[in-house]
């Protein structure tokens, strides 16, 4: 099975719906989890019955569990740690993106205010993740 999950995870309903109107307008077909804390997309994550996603959009700024800490358990599992994470969020302090980069993101974009700004962002990084990049095997479902 080449099941292409995108997981989102994304606190703000706002956001959430921006972006999964940018995918649907971009023409992502992907099938879009939505965890809406750092606990939610860890126990996506790990937990069993389910692929790992094709690309992980983290936003930093989360409850319960924040999304430098997500990244940290991410990178920190044999089973998560090539897995790609794109940091999609509001945060332009430098202090957010060195940490980001040090703790193995992929890549860290900053979301636009204009969402025909914030469409076009989502269309590349969809292109670009689920298209372009050669990604790894799709893992086996975890039991």
């Amino acid at each position: 099975m080449d099941e292409k999950i995108i997981l989102l995870v994304e606190d703000n309903p706002d956001d959430e719906e921006l972006t999964l109107r940018a995918l649907k307008q971009s023409h992502v077909a992907n099938e879009v989890v939505v965890a809406h804390d750092g606990v939610e997309a860890v126990e996506y994550l790990f937990g069993v019955g389910h692929h790992l996603p094709q690309v992980v959009l983290l936003d930093l700024k989360l409850p319960k569990l924040g999304g430098l800490d997500v990244l940290k358990r991410i990178r920190g599992d044999p089973r998560t740690q090539l897995l790609p994470v794109v940091i999609l969020t509001s945060s332009s302090e430098q202090e957010d993106i060195i940490s980001s980069y040090k703790l193995g993101a992929n890549s860290y974009v900053r979301k636009p205010v204009e969402f025909a700004h914030f469409t076009e962002a989502v269309k590349n990084l969809s292109l670009y993740w689920l298209l372009i990049n050669q990604s790894l095997p799709n893992s086996p479902v975890r039991k």
